[in-house]
C-alpha cells in the first residue's frame, strides 16, 4: 500500500480499536475487502458534513458530494483534491481503479466513469474505511 503514514498491522488494528472502527474495518482498510451493499453505516446517511478516512483521519469527501447510486455503497462525484491515490487493480478478471487514502494507504473502494454530475465520477467506498464528521 502506499501513504505517508506506514504502521504494521497491530498497530492499525490498534488504533481501529480505538476509534471504536465497526467490524470488518481492519480487513477492508489494509486488505482491500470489500464489505458487503446495503450494509455499511455510511450508506443512508444524508448530513452535512465531511467524511474522512478511519485509519488517519485524512479529510476525503464533503457530504455535499454525496449521491444515491443505488449500489449499496456510499457513492460520492468529486474527493477532496489530492486526499485519494488511484491505482490499477486487475483483480476478480476485471480492469477498475481502486481509491486508497493518499496518507496512510487505506483501501477505501473503486471509482468509475460513471457518475451522474458533471465530474462524471462515481466514487464507490466501503463505510468501514470511513469516518463522518458534522458541520
Amino acid at each position: 500500500m502506499t501513504g505517508k503514514i506506514q504502521k504494521t498491522d497491530a498497530e492499525w488494528k490498534a488504533v481501529l480499536a480505538e476509534k471504536g472502527a465497526e467490524r470488518g474495518a481492519f480487513e477492508v482498510t489494509r486488505h482491500a475487502a470489500t464489505e458487503r451493499p446495503f450494509t455499511g453505516k455510511f450508506e443512508s446517511v444524508w448530513d452535512d458534513g465531511s467524511y474522512h478516512c478511519v485509519c488517519c483521519g485524512n479529510e476525503l469527501f464533503d457530504a455535499s458530494t454525496k449521491f444515491d447510486a443505488g449500489c449499496g455503497w456510499p457513492s460520492f462525484s468529486l474527493a477532496v483534491p489530492g486526499a485519494i491515490t488511484d491505482i490499477v487493480d486487475r483483480s476478480h478478471g476485471m480492469t477498475r481503479t481502486e481509491t486508497v487514502c493518499s496518507q496512510c494507504g487505506a483501501h477505501l473502494g473503486h471509482v468509475f466513469p460513471d457518475g451522474p454530475t458533471d465530474t462524471g465520477l462515481r466514487y464507490c467506498m466501503n463505510s468501514a474505511s470511513l469516518d463522518f464528521k458534522t458541520k
